[in-house]
């Protein structure tokens, strides 16, 4: 079932669906909510949202029956669908906003879908797989002027809205450096297994697959969780945290499009990313930097930043996960999720921390839609985010080169090698308009 541009404007001429969704909802209805995926983090992101007053669960599409548990008895009144394409084409003109918890290279399909339909959506990070599914989603958004919202909730935290602050009055100078890590380890060494298992009654295999290409079903190694290891369906831990702990970097330095990046870690296998990874990226200087550039380095798994920089932790235990701000006048430690700490301790022992109060992110789309509110992490933000995120892990496949990068014609300007990779094809019949293979007939 391709999604084509025809069948959408016939869809959208059958009633005043279509309009109704450019504009802001009425502020006293009850927004219908559609969830793309059920389980784990889709069930999170659904309850997230349906939680608000003002939002009813009307339909979910999910491919596990198994995983729907926790969804079934606390939303029972919630029409479940295994195909999301049927969902959609189905109950169009009954859907007012959408989110989509499914793995990574299924939210640029799902969520363009809806929104060539004129529904707000709220999507799980990173936005997409791709570096040319971000792209296509942060211009449609802007295109149909669409709320929308990635799922980067900690940005809404005071915690970090704090961080934001601090960087941005000056108060530990310009910023010529930022070293940010995690240690999880979305990847994996192990070569492919040779074998294939019996798919379980509960899962639609082929609809999980969606628009990657048919392979057999290996118990464990793809669903429900390790798909995140897989090239073709996760983008590993950079891609799962990258989001997450760059947000306030992105957020309080301003940044834009990266000018190039570098990995020095390990290679990724043929199916698989790799662990303990490195990853260089030279910013364009902002407000907020010292000088025209400002350094950003990425590590992973067991990598950390250097010696000589946590020493200006002052033998402050290092966080599993967080960033170093490296400024003029001194130092942020600002781990994930928790207060930020500034360095030299001496210097700042009775600097006022800012007051910053935490607001719910999934809420905050409601209202947003509903017209209360400003969405924070709106694609038009969260768009460019995700394109430095996702070109950690790409970069990975090619360790030791400067990958120079042309932000505007989505392209690396030394490598057509690299380039290949910002565009992957969809699988036959799995097309999506305005995405690859999505075309009118």
């Amino acid at each position: 079932m391709t999604l084509t541009r025809r069948s959408l404007f016939r869809q959208a001429a059958a009633g005043p669906f279509f309009v109704r969704h450019l504009l802001s909802a009425p502020p006293n209805s009850t927004l219908r909510l559609a969830a793309f995926g059920g389980g784990n983090m889709g069930f999170e992101t659904l309850n997230g949202i349906a939680t608000h007053p003002k939002v009813a669960l009307a339909f979910v599409a999910e491919v596990d029956s198994a995983r729907l548990d926790r969804l079934k008895p606390k939303y029972p009144d919630a029409k479940i669908y295994p195909d999301w394409r049927q969902m959609l084409a189905k109950e169009h003109r009954q859907i007012d906003i959408a989110c989509v918890g499914a793995p990574d290279h299924m939210h640029a399909p799902m969520a363009v879908s809806a929104m060539n339909l004129g529904i707000p959506v709220y999507v799980q990070k990173p936005l997409a797989h791709d570096l040319f599914e971000v792209r296509a989603m942060t211009t449609l958004a802007r295109q149909k002027n669409l709320v929308t919202q990635m799922g980067i909730q900690i940005h809404s935290r005071a915690e970090y809205r704090a961080a934001v602050r601090i960087v941005q009055s000056g108060a530990i100078g310009k910023i010529s450096a930022v070293h940010s890590w995690s240690n999880k380890k979305w990847g994996d060494t192990a070569l492919m297994p040779d074998r294939s298992d019996p798919v379980p009654a509960s899962l639609h295999w082929d609809l999980w697959l969606g628009v990657a290409s048919p392979r057999p079903y290996i118990a464990d190694y793809y669903h429900p969780v390790n798909w995140r290891k897989r090239i073709d369906f996760g983008t590993a831990t950079f891609g799962d945290m990258g989001c997450h702990i760059l947000d306030p970097v992105f957020d309080a330095l301003s940044l834009t499009a990266p000018l190039w990046v570098r990995s020095e870690g390990p290679a990724p296998g043929q199916h698989s990313w790799g662990l303990d990874n490195t990853v260089n990226f030279l910013f364009p200087g902002t407000a907020y930097t010292e000088g025209d550039r400002v350094a950003l380095t990425w590590y992973d798994g067991d990598r950390r930043p250097a010696a000589d920089v946590q020493a200006h932790l002052e033998s402050h235990p290092l966080p599993d996960q967080g960033s170093i701000f490296i400024g003029g006048k001194g130092v942020m430690l600002l781990p994930h999720v928790a207060a930020p700490v500034l360095f030299p301790q001496a210097q700042f022992r009775d600097f006022p921390m800012p007051q910053t109060e935490s607001e719910n992110h999934y809420h905050q789309f409601v209202d947003a839609v509903l017209g209360n509110a400003k969405a924070s992490a709106s694609f038009h933000y969260s768009g460019p985010l995700t394109e430095a995120v996702i070109m950690g892990p790409l970069a990975t496949r090619f360790p030791g080169t400067t990958l120079e990068w042309d932000a505007d014609k989505l392209r690396f300007k030394n490598s057509p090698e690299a380039t290949r990779l910002v565009h992957r094809k969809y699988r036959h019949r799995w097309g999506v308009w305005g995405l690859n293979g999505g075309k009118s007939k």
